[in-house]
């Protein structure tokens, strides 16, 4: 299921806005906050949709029924450039467990253009009956989203699985929904083109290395 989260204005399309504009983009900073910002936008959202269990909790002048989350969830980022969001995924659930996938693309030697997507490094808790939340700011070919939940299955079988980005292309949301049976994908925008190297048109470039600077080319 698609969550689209700017389909209906809200200021969240300001902030995917500002991460889009190249002027903006060269303040580090803002572009690390705002990446932050899409994940506690997210998480929001999100939480909406999380088992949850009344409670009666008592004040000093009384006792109050309400509600709260029933349990933690999994927080899960594939290493570097979803740190970020994971952090504003943080700063909402801030109770939940944690999840870490370090993850590259390897580049066909013969072509520039063919990859596969590497798994370094798996650090999680037991997944079985968990839920699972994996936030990685671009959803390109769906790829490393696919190769990164076949990892935490090594872990166990989650409850319910989720994948959050700023920006989603087309092409990659279609073959994750056709890879991973029940995925719930939010992202704050969709994009229609993917280039033959896996970047999405119009986009907003590297996330990684605009977050935290250029890295060598292996």
């Amino acid at each position: 299921m698609l969550h689209h989260l700017t389909q209906q204005y809200s200021i969240l399309s300001d902030i995917i806005s500002e991460l889009r504009d190249k002027s903006v983009q060269q303040d580090r900073l803002r572009f690390r906050r705002n990446l932050e910002r899409v994940g506690e936008f997210s998480a929001y959202e999100l939480s909406k949709m999380l088992p949850a269990m009344e409670v009666e909790i008592n004040t000093p002048l009384g006792v109050a029924e309400t509600k709260l989350l029933a349990e933690q969830p999994v927080l899960a980022t594939i290493l570097r450039a979803g740190l970020p969001m994971h952090q504003g995924m943080t700063n909402v659930f801030d109770k939940a467990d944690h999840a870490f996938i370090s993850a590259y693309r390897k580049h066909n030697p013969e072509t520039e253009d063919d990859f596969t997507i590497e798994i370094e490094y798996l650090s999680c808790p037991d997944l079985n009956g968990r839920v699972v939340i994996l936030c990685d700011p671009m959803l390109a070919t769906g790829s490393s989203i696919v190769a990164a939940y076949h990892t935490l299955r090594t872990a166990g079988m989650p409850s319910a699985f989720h994948v959050v980005s700023a920006i989603a292309s087309v092409e990659g949301i279609d073959f994750v929904e056709r890879s991973i049976d029940g995925v719930h994908i939010w992202t704050g925008a969709v994009d229609e083109e993917l280039t033959a190297k896996g970047y999405i048109v119009p986009g907003l470039g590297d996330a990684g290395d605009l977050a935290f600077g250029n890295k060598l080319q292996g």
